[in-house]
């Protein structure tokens, strides 16, 4: 197993969540959520940002999938910060923009240890499929908290929900491997003035 690997429960009397990560994986990726679109999204994380993720979730789904979706991006946040460790010699910062049809999105991030959050995103339509679309910002939201990452996510065209969502996912994927990368020249050195992130 990789030393930038992490496993994290969270269990409150709303949700069960177990996530392993592996941030020098192959892009491997298990989902057992019960909100399978959410499933599609991060399937794009793992695969675009060659990142080995397992999620498993039990949640209050009876009442709606808010709380599910926000305790999964709480808790895949807690793992990366977990699995970055003291973050020595990675790049830090990453972007990435994506096309899906006549979709477009712009994401950079920031593995500075603030959280900050700063999402520009219109969907033509209120669902896909039965998943409200404003759980997505709930989901990168929760992420941001506890990764302790400033996230920027833009869509800068689209008519499609479906296309807008998986460009914003696809994108993510692709930042945050860009940032989590070794970078060769910077050795063991931390990516700061101030000497910790």
């Amino acid at each position: 197993m990789s030393a930038r690997s992490a496993r994290v429960e969270r269990n409150t009397r709303e949700t069960q969540i177990t996530v392993e990560v592996n941030l020098d994986g192959t892009g491997r990726a298990h989902f057992d959520t019960g909100v399978p679109f959410l499933d599609h999204m991060m399937d794009q994380i793992a695969r675009h940002g060659l990142i080995d993720l397992d999620v498993r979730a039990n949640g209050d789904r009876h009442i709606d999938d808010h709380h599910t979706v926000e305790d999964i991006g709480i808790t895949l946040g807690q793992a990366f910060d977990k699995a970055l460790g003291d973050k020595r010699g990675i790049v830090r910062y990453g972007h990435s923009y994506v096309p899906l049809d006549e979709a477009l999105s712009r994401v950079v991030i920031d593995l500075s240890g603030r959280p900050g959050f700063h999402y520009f995103v219109e969907y033509p339509r209120a669902r896909i499929g039965n998943f409200d679309v404003d759980l997505f910002g709930e989901f990168f939201q929760g992420f941001v908290n506890h990764a302790k990452v400033t996230l920027h996510i833009d869509s800068l065209r689209g008519s499609n929900a479906h296309h807008v969502a998986e460009t914003i996912f696809k994108a993510f994927g692709r930042a945050l491997r860009m940032a989590c990368t070794a970078d060769a020249r910077m050795g063991d050195a931390m990516p700061s003035t101030k000497g910790t992130l």
